[in-house]
């Protein structure tokens, strides 16, 4: 249930705070892209949820990103100030996106171990940062959590929404 804070407090002990929220856009068509290793509506997405939530990328504890393709992680995880350009698929290949990493990306398993069902993506999503941040995820608990965030694009990437989530 999306509500304020005061209606979340009256009917419920288990409860997360959207802080920010921002959403992108770019070219649907690929051959118009400068570059096929960034999703322009992601980092644009980004900055204004981080902005908003008046934190960066550092001060995220975990991330359920749109990995529609394997691909997909890396350059959402680079094009989300998580690595530097280039540097994804070793910070992966390293473990630093596993649960115990210094970024653990998808401790659900991410859209494919879930039949990446189109349409209910991002409230999968969502759902697993409400897990995370009030202690009901089980063997895949990201220990200490208090930040979580969303990315969840449509298309090509032509539009992205970032959502940034925060226990309370």
């Amino acid at each position: 249930i999306l509500c304020n804070e005061k209606f979340a407090k009256e009917h419920s002990k288990d409860y997360v705070k959207v802080i920010g929220s921002g959403r992108g856009g770019s070219p649907a068509a690929l051959q118009g892209r400068e570059k096929l290793t960034t999703i322009p509506s992601t980092r644009i997405a980004a900055e204004a949820a981080y902005k908003m939530a008046g934190i960066t990328a550092k001060d995220v504890d975990f991330a359920e990103v749109h990995d529609c393709f394997t691909v997909a992680e890396v350059v959402d995880s680079e094009d989300l100030g998580f690595f530097e350009k280039g540097t994804g698929a070793t910070a992966a290949r390293n473990g630093e996106t596993k649960l115990n990493g210094s970024i653990p990306i998808n401790p659900s398993g991410g859209l494919k171990s879930k039949g990446h069902p189109i349409g209910a993506t991002g409230v999968g999503q969502v759902v697993e940062v409400f897990e995370q941040l009030t202690g009901k995820s089980g063997e895949r608990t990201v220990n200490d959590a208090k930040i979580g965030l969303t990315q969840n694009f449509g298309a090509t990437g032509a539009s992205c929404a970032v959502h940034v989530f925060q226990s309370v």
